[in-house]
């Protein structure tokens, strides 16, 4: 069984504006599970619906608890970009004992090029392998918790070192 809780962000298809308004869709993680006809057990519960440039320490410990209460060790969590980072090195440092994915996506859920399909399959496969522990997929890779920055530069994340 997979839990998987979402917070916003790109891979939902939420558009936000420079003026903090948000354009809202109706693309839903489980609209992208449903079309890959997966095979195996999940739940999906939302967190909260934020840009993560908005994500308070608050909102994380709320994300926090809730991974705390679940009965399953295999967590994905859906999360914008911006401080994805930020969320994973929050969750790593609680030592949770849990396996924890945070994922996203770069081009909007809503666009026909997003990449929030193929970074929430590699995601999902990676959760079933890998030891407890916090880590970030994206594009094709995978990163622990605290050696993973986001280079606004190329707009992909990389190693620290």
């Amino acid at each position: 069984m997979i839990q998987i809780f979402t917070t916003g962000g790109t891979i939902e298809g939420l558009d936000y504006t420079d003026d903090g308004g948000i354009t809202s869709s109706d693309v839903g993680i489980m609209d992208f599970l449903d079309k890959a006809n997966i095979d195996f057990e999940y739940t999906i519960e939302g967190v909260f619906k934020k840009d993560s440039r908005a994500i308070t320490e608050n909102d994380r410990k709320l994300l926090v608890e809730k991974i705390k209460a679940t009965n399953t060790n295999k967590i994905l969590v859906t999360h914008g970009t911006y401080t994805m980072e930020d969320t994973a090195k929050y969750i790593g440092n609680r030592s949770l004992n849990k396996t924890i994915i945070l994922v996203g996506a770069f081009i909007l859920g809503t666009s026909k090029d997003t990449d929030a399909p193929f970074n929430l399959g590699y995601a999902i496969c990676a959760l079933q392998f890998l030891k407890p522990d916090v880590y970030i997929a994206m594009n094709g890779k995978l990163f622990h918790w605290s050696d993973v920055t986001k280079n606004l530069d190329t707009n992909k994340f990389e190693s620290n070192e």
